[in-house]
């Protein structure tokens, strides 16, 4: 399998479940072969019919969001040839049969072989004749997600060849980056005169010039990499294993004491953690300051003492992504917590902290204070300096801005003996009032500022809707359930959309922990019709000491097929509750400006992906190991997050509609969507007006009229009356429209006599435009006379343009077959083009 990415609740896990390889095409043919000097070892028999083994996996993320796990015949095409992009063919898909629990490692598969397989042939023994050679396979594990029973190029983390859990094993050294050192191969030869490697060569490669080469019998044989020379197994049933890498394996210091165990987290985040640089952490500083601690708990065997330093060196490191299990100190949170004043806080844009909540027979409403009451100080201290020092128990924090919603979120818990808190407040329409409030048992006011406030946890991993407004609504709340039914609801949802023409979909991601970053990145490509890079990963690589980012590790979208691609335009919305996979898909749609981004805050800022590693007293640490990048090679989301485009205002009028229940940032997506991109924009010019020849070209050839990319759709009764029809023009592009004015009537003559009493006027971007600066035309059409003024419009600078037609009949006409009232026709259109 290849490499996929988790991100689990707040997190983004780049599981290393397998590794894609990149190399360029090596040359593989030479005059002359080099024969296997030792013995090769051969197990003999009428070769493999049936193949069983063992699969075992350490890492905790393994079966995360896996719904329908393979267990296949994966065709080496891709390593042979050093190709990254290869697809399995389909036709050379064996499926084998999982015999065991699968979510109980280890597992077991069996799986039958075909008489003769479908692979792609491969000729490496270098002998310079052109002959079939063999075909070549791997046992490897995957998972099903997009389509029929079979692996397509999605499934395959768009192509290449497996590294992990897989009967290979492959080396993430730069110098010989995944390149295969180890493991089985089932190999098949149509005839007995066939070659294959028996050893790697001085250059330490597979299929290269200078392999040794043996005879290989016809049929089915299983190479082993891991003797020298390569063994052949031919064997009825042989048994082969699939091979969990160092990379992805499961680091363990449970076993270890409390400072041993310190020394080698420490050590591990010093080499691994992504982001030293960038939040220039001194590691050895660190250590030196949290050391003691681990020693004096070692000391007196206090496994809480332990875990609070646990805790306090963990905090002490400003990434969303660093966590640990906290079972050992929820009495702690639970003391530290337990009280409450019967109010929560909010700070708005102009810097007030208020009450955004207060509890009825609360003690914040029993000393009179009332919703929106500005908190001044609490036992004397401005509420903001209060504020400021608060350390919440969500610690840490990549995102300062989130940090600081938590710290308001836990600046009014205390601990019950706490007895009472002296608050200065001001009401909205009184003067400023000191009370002591009494700390009290109350969690309504704390569970009302949680982030997740009004989620249901049994919600569907996408659920999808058609809003009043006439939008399509899909709720993401995470990437990392059932992945098959992720994808199904997803792909019935956008096909509702385009099959009832939905004019746009709003996105809503703010209640999203992440998941798993491929099936992220994969949800944003249906809203793109190419393949486009989303970035990158660097990790530490133990070889060099460094950290290492392969060019064709790259992160891609891959569309679907175009009747499951929607093109309209697209809100998403996001908030300090979209982490990790939710800020990468969030990220991807920004891309090209697909969509626009509206929140009241931003994203949370969880960039880059995490390994768990188990500590003393049962408790598993989280740290940040890859050092994600966006398309440019820039460190994008850590520490800044999505940035909505159109920010939601937090003031005391958008929080008390909120507290009344009405969602302000989905209201406002509705605002956004239902605008045009470039509403508001002042363009920089008008539109180029085409000459008559070229506004000819552009009628006759078959350029869009302005209505016709109108919104607005009208008959023609609507055309009948006096009166103003507007025509709204959404633009994803600049390109060539023909605006145009046309009267037919019975005869020329009832056509002439029409025009004494028409009048025509144009309007440009505020300016009339002189009728001689139009085309006219006229010409026969549906057996009626027809008089054309038009011209072709092109190169719109991005904003909003304002054009109108005006035809004032002086008097009544009738065109032979209908009458027309006097007065003004007038034709409005609105032009938009996202800047």
């Amino acid at each position: 399998m290849k490499t996929r990415s988790f991100q689990i609740a707040a997190s983004i896990l780049v599981l290393c479940i397998a590794i894609l390889a990149c190399a360029p095409k090596l040359d593989t043919t030479t005059a002359t072969p080099i024969p296997t000097e030792a013995t090769v070892a051969v197990v003999e028999g009428g070769g493999p019919k049936t193949v069983t083994g063992t699969v075992t996996y350490t890492n905790f993320f393994f079966t995360e969001g896996v719904a329908q796990p393979v267990i296949i015949l994966e065709d080496q095409g891709g390593f042979v040839t050093r190709d990254r992009k290869f697809l399995i063919p389909v036709e050379s898909q064996v499926i084998g049969e999982i015999t065991s629990d699968f979510y109980t490692s280890p597992f077991t598969y069996s799986m039958s072989l075909p008489s003769k397989p479908n692979g792609t042939l491969h000729d490496v023994d270098h002998d310079g004749v052109e002959e079939n050679g063999v075909m070549i396979f791997a046992v490897a594990y995957w998972t099903n997600t997009w389509g029929d029973p079979f692996l397509e190029r999605r499934d395959q983390g768009g192509g290449g060849w497996s590294g992990a859990y897989a009967s290979t094993k492959v080396t993430d050294d730069p110098e010989f980056y995944l390149e295969v050192t180890g493991g089985k191969y089932l190999v098949y030869a149509e005839d007995g005169s066939q070659q294959f490697p028996s050893g790697f060569g001085d250059d330490k490669k597979l299929f290269t010039d200078d392999d040794p080469i043996m005879d290989l019998p016809a049929g089915w044989s299983v190479i082993d990499l891991d003797q020298s020379p390569f063994s052949i197994d031919r064997s009825e049933e042989p048994t082969i294993e699939l091979y969990e890498p160092e990379s992805a394996a499961h680091v363990d210091f449970s076993g270890l004491s409390y400072t041993e165990a310190f020394d080698g987290m420490a050590e591990k985040f010093k080499n691994e953690y992504a982001f030293t640089e960038l939040k220039k952490i001194d590691w050895d500083a660190k250590a030196e300051e949290f050391r003691p601690r681990f020693e004096e708990a070692e000391k007196n065997k206090d496994k809480h003492a332990y875990a609070l330093a646990l805790r306090d060196y963990l905090w002490s490191i400003p990434d969303t992504h660093v966590g640990f299990g906290t079972d050992l100190l929820d009495e702690d949170f639970s003391v530290e917590t337990a009280g409450g004043l019967g109010f929560a806080m909010r700070e708005t844009d102009d810097g007030k902290i208020i009450a955004n909540f207060v509890l009825d027979g609360g003690p914040a409403a029993e000393a009179g204070m009332t919703w929106g009451a500005e908190i001044i100080s609490l036992d004397g201290v401005s509420t903001a300096d209060v504020v400021d020092k608060v350390t919440p128990w969500s610690s840490p924090f990549s995102n300062p801005q989130i940090k600081r919603l938590q710290q308001l979120r836990y600046a009014t818990r205390f601990t019950m003996d706490k007895g009472e808190v002296e608050v200065k407040f001001k009401n909205l329409e009184g003067a400023e009032k000191t009370a002591k409030l009494e700390v009290v048992n109350e969690f309504d006011s704390f569970n009302f500022s949680s982030f997740r406030a009004g989620t249901d946890a049994e919600a569907l991993p996408v659920e999808f809707d058609l809003l009043p407004s006439g939008y399509g609504y899909i709720k993401i709340s995470s990437f990392l359930d059932n992945d098959v039914l992720s994808i199904q609801v997803w792909e019935r949802a956008i096909k509702y959309f385009n099959d009832n023409q939905v004019p746009g979909v709003i996105l809503d991601l703010r209640n999203n922990g992440g998941g798993s970053g491929w099936l992220a990145d994969q949800m944003a490509a249906y809203f793109f019709d190419k393949e486009i890079v989303v970035g990158n990963s660097a990790h530490y690589n133990k070889a060099t000491g460094e950290f290492y980012m392969d060019p064709g590790d790259e992160n891609i979208m891959i569309p679907p097929r175009v009747e499951l691609q929607y093109g309209g335009p697209v809100v998403v919305m996001v908030g300090p509750n979209c982490a990790s996979a939710c800020e990468f898909f969030s990220y991807n749609m920004t891309i090209n400006d697909r969509a626009t981004v509206v929140g009241q805050y931003p994203s949370e800022g969880a960039g880059g992906s995490v390994e768990d590693f188990s500590m003393p007293e049962d408790i598993t640490v989280q740290l940040t190991i890859g050092r994600a990048v966006g398309v440019d090679g820039n460190i994008h989301l850590e520490g800044s997050g999505v940035v909505p485009d159109v920010r939601v205002p937090v003031t005391f009028e958008t929080l008390q509609k909120s507290a009344n229940g009405e969602d302000v940032v989905l209201a406002a997506a509705e605002k956004v969507i239902s605008e045009p991109q470039g509403a508001g924009v002042t363009p920089s010019g008008p539109p180029e007006m085409a000459s008559a020849a070229a506004a000819s070209s552009a009628l006759t050839s078959g350029k869009s009229f302005l209505e016709d990319l109108a919104r607005e759709k009208y008959d023609s009764a609507d055309y009948g009356a006096p009166g103003t029809l507007t025509f709204t023009i959404p633009l994803t592009k600049t390109d060539t429209l023909v605006w145009l004015y046309a009267w037919c009537a019975t005869s020329t003559e009832i056509l002439n006599q029409n025009f004494k009493n028409i009048e025509l006027k144009f309007v440009l971007g505020g300016e009339e435009i002189p009728l001689e600066k139009f085309r006219k035309e006229d010409l026969e059409s549906g057996g009626q006379q027809c008089r054309l003024y038009y011209t072709a419009l092109s190169k719109w600078p991005a904003g909003e343009h304002h054009l109108s037609t005006t035809a004032t009949f002086t008097a009544a006409i009738n065109d032979g077959t209908s009458d027309y009232e006097p007065g003004d026709y007038v034709l409005e259109y609105a032009v938009y083009l996202k800047p």
